[in-house]
């Protein structure tokens, strides 16, 4: 399998040649990082062994490295991995503009022009991290600035803010950088909607001025594979939050659409059908004393699945947790 997902509670600094990627979540202790793009998401890890874990993507296919304008990538003939911090503090504030709409225009301008000369035109998945990001700042919520913001960008590069749009989450941290990684390919997603919802890039404007641009989720296609990215799930219905305050109704909820986005990634799969036990789960939890009722309530719905669980704020104050979720089949073997 050319692509495969790993991940270890330790740091790996040792670099083996194989490494395209990967993220560094939780709050390990200082040091260096590894070679290789690595997004540092400093939340709390709940229920876990170690205080930070390693996720590494892993490729058997040669890898070539680059560094343009803030952003440290790899890739192979066919995909390609990123990672980009701003501050926000570097950016202007201007009429009708505040500092996090302006970064993060700029971040997204700057991998679609990586992906421009790099000739990987495809955006597959996305993760975003964002200070306070239910803060309310000039009489619009962080959540949504960011919004305005990634929206611009994908207008301006001519991208289409609708449809063919990747998978992608957002996530509230205490504090830090706008912090995001990405995958992009040279063959496009198939993106995945969910019947039980509203598209998000088609929320009314209760929601802010610029609807978020993501997919709920998407299948994509490195060589030999086909992998489910399903992006950051919460229990929505059309577009309204349902359940506020029920942890573990919100947690049914959420798991119900991400249900639903793998019953419709089956209906368009290439490769033998996929399950709730099969995905890799990472779960975000607003609250710490909500983690047990959380994972006793996932219990019998994915069994002994592999799950991340990490403290962070969610997109809207009413939410209580999110998950994201991924798994991986061969096409050889379909």
């Amino acid at each position: 399998m050319a692509l495969s997902f790993v991940s270890s509670p330790s740091v790996v600094s040792r670099e083996t040649g194989s490494e395209l990627g990967g993220a560094l979540v939780g709050e390990p202790a200082s040091g260096a990082l590894p070679a290789w793009p690595v997004q540092r998401v400093f939340a709390p890890l709940l229920g876990a062994t170690s205080a930070a874990i390693n996720e590494t993507w892993l490729t058997d296919q040669a890898v070539t490295s680059g560094f343009r304008e803030g952003i440290s990538w790899r890739r192979t003939d066919g995909l390609l991995y990123g990672v980009l911090q701003l501050d926000e503090a570097d950016f202007d504030a201007t009429r009708g503009s505040t500092r996090l709409q302006a970064a993060s225009e700029e971040a997204y301008r700057r991998i679609f022009r990586l992906l421009d000369a790099e000739r990987v035109p495809h955006l597959w998945r996305v993760w975003n991290y964002l200070a306070a990001i239910n803060l309310d700042i000039h009489g619009l919520e962080r959540y949504r600035q960011f919004n305005v913001g990634r929206q611009e960008a994908f207008l301006k590069c001519h991208r289409g803010a609708t449809g063919n749009v990747p998978a992608a989450c957002a996530i509230g941290l205490a504090g830090g950088p706008l912090s995001i990684a990405f995958m992009a390919g040279t063959t496009p997603a198939v993106p995945l909607e969910n019947p039980r919802q509203v598209s998000a890039y088609n929320y009314p404007p209760d929601y802010g001025p610029r609807s978020p641009t993501f997919s709920r989720g998407a299948l994509v296609y490195p060589e030999g594979q086909e992998i489910l990215f399903i992006s950051g799930t919460a229990s929505i219905i059309g577009h309204e939050t349902v359940s506020p305050g029920d942890v573990a109704g919100q947690c049914r909820e959420s798991m119900a659409n991400i249900d639903a986005v793998v019953v419709e990634a089956n209906r368009l799969c290439r490769s033998g059908p996929f399950s709730l036990g099969e995905l890799s789960y990472r779960v975000y939890v607003r609250q710490a004393t909500d983690f047990r009722v959380i994972r006793e309530t996932l219990a019998p719905l994915i069994g002994k699945a592999n799950i991340v669980y990490v403290q962070a704020d969610i997109c809207r104050h009413d939410l209580l947790l999110e998950i994201e979720a991924m798994a991986s089949h061969s096409l050889e073997e379909a």
